[in-house]
């Protein structure tokens, strides 16, 4: 039942929020950028002019979806989820796709490439809630999540497939059903994982590096020990903005998932803290929203994209201080990428709009 109690506003806390974490993340990637891009590219600003780009694309989305109506995206879910399942078996196909690092994940368009399993995040966000509207049975959600995250994993990529679970089972808990189900499919869901990591000799590799990171300086434990070098340099007020040294082509993937090491590095242990402050404020508000929904469906669409962009946040700083192995998280607004940054502003856009009704 669609609500007609519509206030005069949306979260603005939500709002100032995300755009204060978008010019910041933009500060960043050109920040941390630059020494990589003047290698690569002879161009400093490579990466930077990129990420402005899919950041006016992502505005556009947030405004456009924070005007539409969000039972709109009720009417969608089922062929919004089929496309979305369909890029992710065209992503599996050699010459549609692009591999790199030995993972394919990215789609190539020729003018421009992406990540379908970002789109698909925001498809099972939506068609769990309709699950949820609807009291489907735990086994549609089950099975239909399992289908995702196969097929995410054939790619390979565990620590998405993470992110993807984290979010199905946040929106099945809060659609009432059964503790133990869920147990069950956590217990499944942590009994692949582990077989993943067995049967895969880098996952394994990260995994053992996490428990002795002294061990291999020079290889399986370089990524990690450059980031604490990273971390640990900049103390307690850090290094000054501008002036990371480990950006300077010591640190790998410096402005994708390790983007949150060179702003430590530079803004110190008080910076991060503060930053870190700012995340939690941000994850409360939209829980707050959740909290606030007026139906099911927009209360299960909320618990996702709170469980989708917080656990990112929460996930990659826990890998970049080395409380988890490292597992590819970028960094929500602030990681350079388009596929990611536009997906995560739409679905705020949506967010924002379920604020708007209560």
């Amino acid at each position: 039942m669609v609500s007609h109690n519509i206030k005069p506003g949306y979260d603005k806390g939500v709002f100032f929020l995300t755009l204060i974490f978008l010019v910041l993340g933009i500060i960043a990637v050109a920040d941390s950028s630059a020494p990589l891009a003047l290698n690569t590219f002879s161009d400093s600003f490579y990466f930077v002019r990129q990420q402005l780009i899919w950041a006016g694309i992502g505005l556009v989305l947030l405004f456009t979806a924070l005007k539409i109506h969000y039972s709109f995206w009720k009417k969608i879910a089922y062929p919004l989820f089929g496309l979305s399942v369909l890029f992710l078996i065209l992503v599996l196909v050699p010459g549609l796709s692009t591999k790199i690092y030995g993972a394919r994940r990215w789609l190539d368009f020729g003018l421009f490439t992406f990540q379908p399993y970002e789109v698909v995040k925001l498809s099972l966000i939506v068609l769990f809630a309709k699950f949820a509207e609807e009291k489907r049975k735990i086994w549609f959600y089950l099975l239909l999540l399992a289908l995702v995250a196969l097929l995410i994993m054939l790619e390979p990529d565990l620590g998405t497939t993470v992110i993807v679970l984290l979010i199905g089972f946040a929106q099945i808990f809060i659609s009432g059903a059964n503790v133990l189900y869920i147990l069950a499919g956590l217990v499944g869901g942590g009994l692949l994982g582990a077989l993943a990591i067995i049967f895969s000799s880098y996952r394994r590799e990260r995994l053992l590096t996490f428990l002795n990171s002294t061990t291999d300086p020079l290889g399986s434990s370089y990524h990690i020990r450059q980031i604490l070098l990273a971390v640990g340099s900049g103390g307690l007020f850090g290094v000054g903005l501008g002036q990371s040294r480990q950006k300077y082509l010591f640190l790998p993937e410096v402005a994708t998932d390790s983007v949150f090491a060179i702003i430590a590095e530079e803004i110190g242990f008080v910076g991060a803290i503060i930053l870190i402050g700012l995340f939690t404020l941000f994850i409360y508000r939209m829980f707050k929203i959740a909290g606030r929904a007026p139906d099911v469906f927009a209360r299960v669409i909320a618990v996702g994209v709170v469980s989708w962009i917080g656990g990112q946040m929460i996930l990659n700083i826990a890998a970049m201080t080395a409380v988890v192995p490292l597992t590819g998280i970028p960094l929500p607004f602030f990681s350079y990428g388009g596929s990611h940054l536009t997906m995560q502003l739409l679905a705020i856009g949506i967010l924002l709009n379920i604020s708007r009704h209560d």
